[in-house]
């Protein structure tokens, strides 16, 4: 058998078994469910007590998405601007009040998954970049949190009529926020980190 009949049978092999690589893209949006936790901090100056609220916040998510399938797996990098909102506790005397940082970001996760009929088992890195943030508790947000951090999200979706894609995820965070802040002239170290739970909905093209 010479080299030509030789790949042309590979070629033919490849294509009937559907070992070949498919692209698609996407649009996708949704909302996520945000938790934060942190160690509580004591300030003695002004005799008051920081530590995670245990309400949730929500925030949104929207962006793009490329896929590629081959055999049954798949890779998905995604870009997404997205918001988060952090609650801090702040209790002064007896008297407790929520305080909120906001942060605009970047996020992009990299998911890697099977597909088993319509529904798919995904699970990959994610990093955050920092656009801007506020806060209620202090005025130099933007220099107290990290420019990047990372994580990892890890979730199930699912794919109808070839078009719609939904998707449910947990996503949590592998390295602290930030790293101190200063409070009344005193400085604590951060020891923080915020989780979500993201549920999307999308359309690929």
């Amino acid at each position: 058998m010479n080299m030509k009949k030789i790949i042309f049978v590979l070629l033919t092999v490849t294509i009937s078994s559907g070992a070949f690589a498919q692209l698609s893209w996407g649009l996708k949006g949704g909302v996520s469910s945000n938790n934060f936790t942190m160690d509580p901090l004591t300030i003695t100056s002004a005799t008051q007590v920081l530590k995670a609220a245990e309400e949730a916040a929500w925030g949104f998510h929207g962006g793009l998405f490329v896929r590629v399938s081959m055999l049954g797996f798949m890779i998905q990098p995604e870009v997404l601007f997205a918001t988060a909102e952090n609650n801090i506790l702040v209790e002064d005397a007896g008297i407790e009040t929520i305080k909120s940082q906001k942060f605009n970001k970047i996020d992009i996760p990299i998911m890697l998954g099977i597909k088993l009929g319509p529904a798919r088992l995904m699970a990959g890195p994610a990093a955050s970049i920092m656009i801007s943030s506020t806060s209620d508790l202090i005025g130099n947000a933007d220099d107290l949190y990290k420019q990047a951090t990372f994580g990892y999200q890890a979730g199930i979706g699912l794919d109808l009529l070839g078009k719609v894609t939904l998707d449910a995820r947990y996503e949590g965070g592998l390295n602290n926020f930030g790293d101190e802040i200063e409070v009344d002239g005193e400085t604590f170290q951060l020891d923080g980190r915020s989780s979500a739970f993201l549920f999307s909905v999308g359309i690929m093209f």
